[in-house]
């Protein structure tokens, strides 16, 4: 695969993940990120909160090659909240492999500020030269050619001009229909009806109803003599009987 004439075509890197990092922290697990820059295309991938020593991303991003440029830098560092991150390494990732064979998965090192082993970091690295679509044309439907002659002579000629020889009977006139016979007509007026007249229909409303007339003075019964005779008492008791009252 040719590496001229790249400019301008995109090569994929997609971040793997990072193995064996120098540990920034003593108490907690540290959150690592990685930036990616080439050229002038900077992109950043996200933290990998408690990533520790291993921490994993799986992010692609697309850069615009660049004609003569042939290395990509990376750069890891430790995210802090309260204070600046911190760095933890950096490398320089070659790109012959990847703009010659159009594919590169591979480790690269990773070293710190004093240019000791600080860890390392996984890439895929894809690119092609070719970017063109190439689109499939559809066959094209084959053009039949119009007859110029009349319809009779192409489809069928024998049996459409025996069709055609054949004269058809002429059609006969149409004759208007025959008016219809009048009924006769219905006599003025109908026998007497046998059944007696109805009795007219009753008044509406509620009907009278009528009470005897209530007596004009009022006669109070007699109450029955009470008895005659002396009254009788039954005797009461003797006298110094009864208890002394309680004081």
């Amino acid at each position: 695969m040719s590496i001229s004439g790249i400019q301008g075509l995109p090569l994929e890197v997609t971040v793997v993940g990072c193995y064996n990092l120098d540990d920034k922290e003593w108490i907690s697990r540290q959150d690592p990120y990685v930036c990616l820059e080439y050229g002038s295309t900077k992109y950043r991938t996200k933290t990998c909160t408690d990533g520790g020593k291993n921490p994993t991303f799986q992010e692609k991003f697309v850069f615009p090659l660049i004609e003569g440029l042939r290395e990509l830098s990376v750069v890891v560092w430790n995210s802090h909240t309260l204070k600046p991150d911190e760095f933890i390494g950096s490398g320089r990732i070659q790109l012959h492999k990847v703009l010659s064979q159009g594919f590169d998965d591979a480790g690269w090192p990773l070293q710190s500020k004093t240019s000791r082993h600080s860890g390392e970091i996984r890439l895929i690295l894809h690119y092609s030269s070719s970017h063109q679509s190439t689109t499939k044309v559809a066959p094209s439907a084959p053009q039949y050619a119009t007859p110029s002659g009349s319809l009779s002579q192409v489809l069928l000629p024998g049996f459409l001009s025996q069709a055609s020889a054949v004269p058809y009977p002429p059609t006969t006139a149409y004759t208007a229909p025959t008016p219809y016979t009048s009924y006769p007509p219905q006599p003025a007026t109908y026998p007497p009806s046998p059944y007696p007249p109805a009795a007219p229909a009753p008044p509406v409303g509620y009907p009278t109803q009528t009470f005897p007339p209530a007596p004009a003075v009022y006669h109070p019964q007699p109450y029955p003599p009470p008895p005659q005779g002396p009254t009788y008492y039954p005797p009461g008791p003797p006298s110094g009987i009864y208890p002394p009252p309680p004081y």
